[in-house]
């Protein structure tokens, strides 16, 4: 039952009704500190009689616990927090904050603003910070009273655990497939050069080049599809003989695939095309895109779970990637 139509019972009905105080009531709903038996046994009996549901969000303000978990995005612009990217790592968060009471809020981290995360330092309502796009700048940045309640989603250091995929081997398994299809001219977009994890795909690509005794061609990129199809007619003009190109993301490879259709290149039969992440239309396009998996939604359940358990998280933890073949190359 609830105190009036229009609204639930609150703690201080319960206390009313049992004839204690607030924080008697409170402590006998919390099951911490001490209450007599006959306190006890009035608040239970009040519970019952209206029906009342404690809020956890209210409980964990009052215990300084936080009512919020903050995806908290590194970026040049705004513009990155409409990156469906980020929408997976906050829609994953909520999907474990939910049941726990805790809101999930999206923040702005200016690239090159050290003291960005300032606003977050001290505040009460936050129970713990997802750093996304994460430089060794900013690790250095974040203030000291964050520690224990930080992880980050690519690059950690020794105090804020790292929870990222492995897209390293990702992007190996997939060189090693244009490869095995006998492609040898093969031509990289990259990502931002900023970026610590964008570097690993640019690095391992590097390595097995000059593994197999092929050349370098690296062009720079941004994640974006106009960036992608800008540098598939770059390297059209550079490198005339190409016969693949890896995107370092599916939206860029995709930019790339209607880049060498605005020139005229078929896809795969001039030039073959893979990137990285296995987006949803990846699968849809035609040809179909080859990509290695990028499991984001696991990766941030992963940091969401860390920071509400509270627990001590693995300094590094690395999901799998792997190659998913398709027409495209």
């Amino acid at each position: 039952m609830t105190t009036a139509a229009h609204r639930p019972a609150t703690l201080e009905d319960v206390a009313r009704i049992a004839g204690v105080s607030r924080s008697t009531a409170s402590r006998v709903i919390a099951g911490t500190g001490f209450a007599s038996p006959a306190a006890r046994k009035q608040v239970t009996a009040a519970v019952d009689e209206l029906g009342y549901v404690p809020n956890p969000a209210a409980r964990a303000l009052v215990r300084g616990g936080g009512v919020r978990l903050v995806v908290a995005v590194l970026g040049t612009s705004a513009a990155v927090l409409d990156d469906p990217y980020v929408h997976q790592v906050v829609g994953a968060a909520a999907r474990v904050c939910t049941p726990a009471g805790v809101g999930v809020a999206l923040y702005w981290l200016p690239f090159g603003d050290p003291r960005s995360l300032d606003q977050l330092d001290g505040d009460r309502s936050v129970c713990g910070v997802i750093l996304v796009n994460t430089t060794e700048e900013l690790l250095a940045a974040v203030p000291r009273s964050l520690h224990g309640r930080v992880v980050s989603i690519g690059v950690g250091s020794a105090t804020v655990p790292s929870f990222d995929v492995d897209n390293a081997a990702g992007s190996e398994a997939v060189l090693r497939h244009l490869y095995a299809s006998g492609r040898r001219r093969i031509a990289m977009v990259t990502g931002p050069r900023w970026l610590p994890c964008a570097q690993r795909p640019v690095q391992t690509y590097r390595r097995l080049m000059t593994e197999a005794g092929l050349p370098e061609r690296t062009l720079p990129g941004d994640f974006r599809a106009a960036r992608g199809r800008t540098a598939a007619g770059e390297a059209l003009r550079r490198w005339p003989d190409i016969d693949a190109i890896y995107a370092i993301s599916d939206d860029t490879a995709l930019g790339v695939i209607a880049g060498l259709r605005d020139a005229g290149a078929r896809v795969p039969g001039d030039v073959a095309v893979a990137g990285f992440d296995d987006i949803p239309l990846a699968g849809m396009t035609a040809p179909a895109l080859t990509t290695a998996s990028h499991p984001v939604g696991r990766i941030a359940v992963a940091a969401a779970t860390a920071l509400l358990d509270g627990r001590p998280a693995a300094p590094v933890t690395l999901f799998p990637s792997a190659l998913v073949a398709r027409a495209s190359a």
